[in-house]
């Protein structure tokens, strides 16, 4: 699978671009395990234009997590051309390596987003998204990929339509997540659109399909039965970046990979909160792996009070020592390895 120039081989496997979450220590912690293509968290076209530090700061990418996508949202068509050429401009106005790609997020459910017109709220102004991804693959020299839903609700699923005019306006690949705006997160994704996509004859951009895949059988059921190019993961990852190399090792072997022991989690999660620290600093950093951290162990039964311990720590080297807590006191205790994650699907 390529988009634009960037080979990705087989079967690739993204990396979710999902907020708060996909920050630089967790890329670099999901590179490690396989993840083909990754991008960062989305970023706001209207604080970019506005030179928002927040903003600014989500532009900086390493040389070791390429190929890599940074995402912009919004709604008005100038600001979102402005940011996608500041976007990519990275390197020079943020730092870092820059991106390799430039992703317009049609797809963000949440209210504060998708309200106002951006994210998934563009699916009820079909024509408005068309200008935008226009205006934006025209602005810039990288790659333009978009990522989106089957439509706003039930009754106006309008993907397959949609999927040809966004590649007629030049995008270079396009992800669907299998819902609608007005799912949000609830019920299973249904990937028969996604599938009706790749059975046009007139596409012939890559479709990456994204929602529900949380293991390899799940996996490589997408790829056989809808024939998507590449795969999407997103909330399966919290606390658990090793599902690319789990995946990898279903679809090479037709097995389950072993899974890890409890030692090699401790060491993950230290690897990684050390990370997050050393890249946001001691508050934003706690702040933000308490997700993954609470996620990492969450095969271990009657967990609940070390839980509460691991997500309201705020010092650094009291959470360093419970997780050597965690592995001493735990070593010994069955794990429950069917478990695949503590959060409802909201």
């Amino acid at each position: 699978m390529k988009i634009g120039n960037i080979d990705l081989g087989g079967q690739p496997l993204f990396l979710a671009p999902m907020e708060d979450v996909t920050d630089a220590s967790f890329r670099y912690i999901c590179k490690e395990f396989g993840a083909d293509m990754m991008y960062t968290e989305f970023v706001s076209s209207d604080g970019l234009i506005r030179d928002a530090k927040k903003s600014l700061a989500k532009l900086v990418t390493f040389d070791y997590e390429k190929p890599i996508g940074i995402q912009i949202y919004g709604h008005i068509p100038e600001a979102m051309v402005e940011a996608a050429v500041m976007a990519e401009d990275a390197a020079r106005i943020a730092g870092g390596a820059g991106p390799d790609i430039i992703d317009i997020n049609f797809g963000c459910p949440v209210n504060k987003i998708a309200g106002r017109g951006a994210g998934s709220g563009m699916m009820r102004f079909p024509d408005k998204m068309v200008e935008i991804t226009k205006a934006v693959v025209d602005a810039v020299k990288l790659p333009v990929t978009v990522k989106t839903r089957l439509g706003w609700d039930e009754n106006s699923k309008i993907i397959v339509e949609l999927a040809e005019r966004l590649q007629d306006v030049g995008i270079a690949a396009l992800t669907v997540h299998g819902r609608t705006r007005c799912q949000m997160y609830k019920g299973e994704a249904d990937w028969t659109l996604i599938g009706k996509i790749k059975e046009n004859p007139r596409m012939h951009i890559p479709i990456i399909g994204n929602g529900d895949i949380t293991d390899g059988p799940g996996a490589k059921a997408a790829f056989e039965r809808y024939g998507v190019d590449g795969i999407m993961i997103g909330r399966a990852t919290y606390g658990r970046p090793w599902i690319f190399k789990e995946i990898k090792h279903y679809l090479k072997y037709n097995e389950p990979m072993t899974p890890l022991t409890l030692d090699e989690k401790v060491d993950l999660a230290k690897k990684h909160f050390c990370k997050s620290v050393s890249v946001k600093g001691d508050r934003v950093g706690v702040l933000e792996m308490r997700r993954h951290l609470s996620n990492y162990f969450k095969c271990i039964p009657n967990f609940k009070e070390t839980r509460l311990k691991l997500v309201t720590t705020n010092e650094p080297e009291k959470i360093l020592e419970l997780l050597e807590y965690i592995r001493e006191r735990f070593r010994d205790v069955p794990m429950n390895q069917n478990v695949t994650s503590i959060y409802e699907d909201k």
